[in-house]
């Protein structure tokens, strides 16, 4: 694999194309030697690794759906050409900002509403059903009179996000998942592993006072640390059968991104077998408590009857692992699926018995902001769309 500056392959990056940025590499495919796909994703991550033992460039890059059983299948690429380089900060803080244009209709999916109504029936169901968590999530559909530049949206996506897992990869249909997650599903490098799950969540404010006091109320949070420990628990368990050994922190570190406070936790294992690829421990990990609940089946049904759309490839995982089985699979969270005049932009929040409708809603607004931002849109209009009447906007110019 051919090495170039970061900043070039941000710059050539092109629709359909993959683009993993994080602060230690930038990952980057364009074309397509071979594609895999399956619903089955411990079985595509085994037909993954057989086809890279003969494929050059050696390395596969894709994304894995919420819920491969609803029939949204994983998806696997074997690039034409491949570049692996350093991060892609500080050179790329000296770009210009790309024009998104503005939304001529804004959605809100379900209405506020109807998503506060939808947290009240969950917490009302973990009892009756046994469930410490489930994770509800609604969505922003926007639409335009003209083209949407996906290429535009990542380069915004990483000025403002120096930190974390910044991505853009095609999907099926011609559209593509792009996003700035700040939550490491997994990495393998050698035998060494490492998840950083996080759950428990507070905005960031403009006001440095404020800003601090959030992350004091957050770090003080009896139920984001409930919320918290029922997703290091699951993490750790399913890490258990692949790992001679794990480190697991008592408590979690508070973690920060441009627009969010979060609970993080790093989990390092050990692998017993050095053959388990990255993409193979991803498939188990996931989905994990952060973004479906936990038991995940009954947890993931719940998802099913109380949100009004399929999630596809939000809450699913976006990364790369090559003929080694080394790799990063980040969760697909802070993101937005991108077709040609419109886009989908999709944000969730954990659900426990201490949880409140309201704070809930007020979660989610919180979280859209990382897209919103990129875009260009001022924040009036998140708070506009999450008012207790919903209102679309038509006709913005």
């Amino acid at each position: 694999m051919e090495a170039m500056n970061a900043v070039r392959l941000l710059d050539d990056y092109r629709r359909g194309d993959f683009f993993l940025a994080t602060e230690r590499r930038t990952v980057a495919g364009a074309g397509v030697a071979q594609e895999l796909t399956g619903t089955d994703e411990a079985a595509l991550s085994e037909r993954v690794h057989a086809v890279l033992a003969e494929s050059d460039p050696p390395i596969a890059m894709g994304v894995l759906p919420f819920d491969s059983g609803a029939g949204t299948p994983g998806r696997m690429v074997v690039p034409a050409t491949a570049h692996v380089t350093g991060p892609a900060h500080p050179a790329a803080a000296t770009l210009p900002r790309r024009e998104v244009g503005t939304p001529s209709r804004v959605r809100s999916v379900p209405e506020p509403v109807l998503h506060r109504d939808a947290v009240a029936r969950a917490v009302a169901a973990l009892g009756e059903r046994g469930l410490r968590k489930v994770v509800l999530a609604r969505a922003l559909d926007l639409e335009f009179d003209t083209g949407v530049s996906p290429e535009a949206i990542l380069v915004n996506l990483v000025l403002d996000n120096p930190r974390g897992y910044t991505f853009a990869a095609g999907l099926p249909g011609a559209r593509t998942l792009v996003g700035s997650s700040p939550e490491l599903l997994l990495s393998r490098r050698g035998t060494q592993v490492v998840s950083h799950p996080h759950a428990g969540s507070m905005p960031r404010s403009a006001d440095p006072v404020e800003d601090a006091e959030n992350g004091r109320a957050l770090l003080a949070s009896r139920k984001d640390h409930i919320e918290h420990a029922v997703l290091t628990d699951a993490v750790t368990e399913a890490l258990r059968p692949f790992c001679r050994k794990l480190d697991v922190p008592a408590v979690p570190d508070l973690v920060s991104t441009p627009t969010m406070w979060h609970l993080g936790t790093t989990v390092t294992g050990e692998l017993i077998d050095a053959d388990i690829t990255a993409l193979r421990l991803a498939a188990a990990l996931h989905p994990t408590p952060a973004i479906c609940g936990t038991p995940t089946d009954s947890a993931r049904a719940l998802v099913t009857e109380l949100e009004p759309f399929q999630r596809g490839y939000y809450a699913g995982a976006v990364g790369w692992v090559d003929a080694g089985g080394d790799g990063e699979w980040a969760v697909s969270i802070r993101c937005a699926e991108v077709a040609e005049r419109s886009l989908r932009l999709y944000a969730g929040g954990g659900i426990v018995p201490d949880s409140d409708p309201q704070a809930e809603l007020d979660e989610t607004t919180a979280k859209f902001a990382t897209l919103f931002g990129a875009m260009g849109l001022p924040r009036e209009w998140l708070a506009e769309v999450s008012s207790s009447a919903g209102p679309a906007h038509a006709g913005r110019g």
